[in-house]
């Protein structure tokens, strides 16, 4: 009996030992138990906006809107890796911190750009219905390995009374500005592939029907759009693809895009024109 108890633990330490050898061995900078992922196989990935803290940096509330009002204030601090308030920032299409608030039926929208205060940035937001929203910080460190790729730090409130909500619209391939200028995708509502670079080409029509071939400087581009995930809540942001003032092909702004999520995107675009800012809003669908 004893001959068979050594020889069965003979027989384990043997497989370990094998399994042991075959393991691939972590590299430098890698944990044992964690896998490791090519650039070659995932694009990089960004900040989203799903966290209050992001790369060291962190949001920290001062004032969080509390009531529903034209002008509801809002006030923050953004945190950095020591933990002092950072107060510069890289430029990001002309401002150093874009700041948004969507509501979580997408219904509205807010792009506004607070000034800062000492060690705080303050601004004031339009939220004349109730419900639950996210507000979101983006900036780029000035000591940012990647300036296209800017932090998204994302914070939840809720303002109290009543509330109506509005469905998400389905994906389409078109939609019409509280304006009259009607935005549609090149692609029509075809599905957008999840991690995959790619380019999104929106053709702008004015009120009167005609192809709008050229755009005035916003955010120092032709335009700029910002995604939000429709169940998740998460922000994407997007690159416009040509020069400032370069002619619109076929009336089409272009972005670089990349959606890491499959599901239902709300895209708000903001492009000027006759002396004006429009904002446009279309749901894509992502696999």
């Amino acid at each position: 009996m004893t001959d068979w108890l050594f020889l069965a633990l003979a027989m384990v330490i043997g497989v370990a030992a094998v399994f042991v050898a075959l393991r691939p061995t972590p590299g430098p900078g890698h944990s044992a138990h964690r896998p490791v992922v090519t650039a070659d196989l995932v694009p990089a990935a960004h900040s989203d906006g799903l966290s209050e803290a992001e790369s060291g940096y962190r949001f920290e509330r001062v004032t969080t809107p509390a009531a529903r009002g034209t002008e509801v204030p809002v006030a923050f601090r953004i945190l950095g890796p020591d933990g002092r308030p950072v107060t510069r920032f890289l430029d990001n299409q002309t401002k150093q911190l874009h700041f948004f608030a969507v509501r979580d039926d997408m219904n509205v929208f807010q792009h506004v750009h607070p000034t800062l205060d000492g060690d705080t940035w303050r601004t004031s937001l339009a939220l004349t219905d109730g419900g639950a929203y996210r507000m979101f910080a983006e900036f780029v460190p000035l000591d940012t390995k990647d300036p296209r790729h800017p932090v998204v730090l994302g914070v939840p409130f809720t303002v109290p009374g009543d509330t109506t909500f509005v469905p998400v619209p389905a994906p389409a391939g078109d939609t019409v500005t509280a304006t009259g200028y009607r935005v549609a995708r090149a692609e029509g509502t075809a599905r957008i592939s999840a991690m995959r670079a790619q380019v999104l080409r929106l053709a702008i029509r004015g009120p009167d029907g005609e192809l709008v071939t050229a755009v005035d400087p916003h955010l120092g581009a032709n335009g700029h759009m910002t995604g939000f995930h429709t169940m998740l809540l998460s922000a994407t942001h997007l690159h416009p693809v040509q020069p400032l003032g370069a002619a619109l092909v076929n009336g089409e702004l272009t972005f670089h895009s990349l959606f890491s999520e499959r599901g239902e995107y709300r895209l708000f675009l903001e492009f000027s024109h006759g002396g004006r800012v429009h904002t446009a809003a279309i749901t894509v669908a992502v696999d």
